[in-house]
């Protein structure tokens, strides 16, 4: 069961230097589980945990997360010898699932052979027998058996199952319990199944002496969109411990509610832990509490935390209002986080302000990070100016596949007619089968459309180039044509 749990584990790591910096999913992560407790009383492994913290990682420089990424692949190499195949399947799934499309590949060493019974475990309603064995497993002593049972409750509630009123009740049982561990993760499974009748026990378990207990309890709050919730929640805000004051803030940022923002600002501007500011920004943008942009600008331009500026910036794009627009433009020309320079990009593609099309296409040309150059160009795209700027048309020839991309895209949103001889020049060097196929599609919105140009391209030897062109003439907007490039996800507490 170690090696399982250090399987599961390696896999979070493998997945963190994978991205470059971590994710963490609201509606999966959970403030305090099983396997994170068991990893905090290991010397060891908390050395590795705390390199790698949901709420506190920061890469110091590349080389240091290189050294990381390859002790990960190391230790998932080791730990996946002589791990059963339904354990081996659940493992590989979570370092890379593909998503929609990628679980149904016809053979693979393992998970092609076991990937049906794992989805009937959410499918089917457990019997009995089972149900007993998965409650009586959140006793266990080993953190592993705990986070998989419940996981497994958690499945219960997927697409054809009906939830189970005798786990919902042992949960809420269980929630008295002497164990702060079974306590701890009675309320993590109550937070999964999300079962209206957990309210007021969940509420009373807010009290609890235990922080681990009070977090899932605040998260699996959250989860319920209960408004009975918000003022306990609120006053959770104060609580003594960071991570309870995290939950608190991401549960009062799902309850819909704008009655919170007064004590969700006095977070962002007062608490002393960062990932408690960071959680408070993300309440606010979610809320689309535009009382709170001032103080969201104040956090972009002054906070210390990299993680709280990046946050604030996501937050003023997901209101799209306008008055956060000179902030943003601040954050994209001068701060030191490539993470920060890129969410206000996007930001300012989202609010919709077009006094920063220079600005972005400043950025385009210039900005030292691909990410950020890409984003900008993105967001040109999205505000549509009159005219393309420079540092657009310079995106054509950039070294970066992703951003050559999405500046085609944009100068094909924009339709500039004075930008067809640089997508015509671009077109005749690009390697890129997909930025060939934007390019295209930008020469003809922008106007390049002349008898001589449309022999060119539909004499082209390569068919991608042909096919665009007499889509594009046929008037066909189709996605495959027209590849859209998506920024990055947005950043999640």
């Amino acid at each position: 069961m170690l090696r399982t749990a250090a399987f599961v584990i390696a896999g979070v790591f493998i997945a963190l230097a994978t991205e470059g910096r971590p994710a963490r999913p609201i509606e999966s992560a959970a403030p305090s589980t099983a396997l994170a407790a068991t990893a905090r009383s290991e010397p060891v492994s908390a050395a590795r945990i705390e390199a790698a913290s949901w709420s506190s990682v920061q890469v110091s420089s590349s080389e240091r997360a290189a050294t990381l990424s390859a002790q990960d692949v190391a230790s998932v190499l080791t730990a996946a010898r002589g791990v059963s195949p339904i354990m081996c399947s659940l493992a590989a799934q979570s370092l890379w699932g593909g998503g929609w499309g990628w679980w149904d590949a016809p053979s693979s060493p393992v998970t092609s052979e076991v990937s049906i019974r794992i989805r009937e475990l959410g499918r089917q309603r457990l019997p009995p027998a089972e149900v007993r064995l998965v409650m009586d497993s959140l006793a266990s002593s080993d953190a592993c058996v705990r986070e998989m049972a419940v996981r497994l409750i958690a499945r219960q509630r997927n697409e054809g199952s009906q939830r189970d009123e005798t786990i919902v009740n042992g949960l809420v049982e269980r929630l008295g319990s002497q164990s702060p561990e079974l306590r701890e993760i009675a309320a993590l499974g109550l937070g999964f199944l999300q079962p209206r009748t957990a309210v007021e026990p969940l509420m009373r378990t807010l009290r609890d002496d235990t922080p681990g207990v009070r977090a899932n309890a605040a998260w699996a709050l959250g989860h319920s969109h209960d408004g009975r919730a918000l003022r306990p929640l609120v006053d959770l805000l104060r609580d003594n411990e960071a991570r309870v004051r995290e939950a608190a803030a991401v549960a009062v940022g799902r309850m819909d509610s704008l009655t919170a923002v007064e004590a969700l600002v006095r977070v962002v501007r007062e608490d002393t832990s960062p990932t408690v500011r960071r959680a408070a920004a993300w309440a606010l943008g979610q809320l689309e509490a535009r009382s709170a942009v001032d103080v969201l600008i104040a956090a972009l331009r002054q906070d210390a935390d990299s993680r709280v500026r990046e946050m604030a910036a996501w937050a003023l794009g997901s209101m799209e209002t306008r008055s956060a627009a000179p902030g943003l433009i601040g954050a994209l020309r001068r701060d030191s986080s490539d993470a920060v320079r890129e969410t206000s990009a996007w930001a300012l593609g989202n609010v919709g302000d077009r006094t920063a099309v220079d600005i972005l296409g400043d950025a385009v040309r210039s900005d030292k990070s691909p990410r950020v150059r890409g984003t900008a160009a993105w967001a040109l795209g999205q505000l549509d100016p009159p005219a393309a700027p420079r540092g657009l048309l310079d995106g054509l020839t950039d070294q970066e596949d992703d951003v050559r991309l999405k500046a085609a895209w944009a100068l094909g949103q924009i339709g500039d007619s004075s930008a067809v001889s640089a997508i015509r020049n671009a077109l005749r060097v690009e390697k890129d089968e997909r930025t060939r196929k934007a390019q295209v599609r930008a020469l003809l919105k922008s106007g390049g459309r002349s008898e001589a140009m449309l022999t060119e391209l539909l004499r082209s030897s390569e068919p991608e180039v042909r096919e665009a062109a007499v889509r594009g003439l046929a008037g066909s907007n189709s996605f495959n044509p027209w590849p859209w490039p998506w920024p990055r996800p947005r950043p999640t507490p």
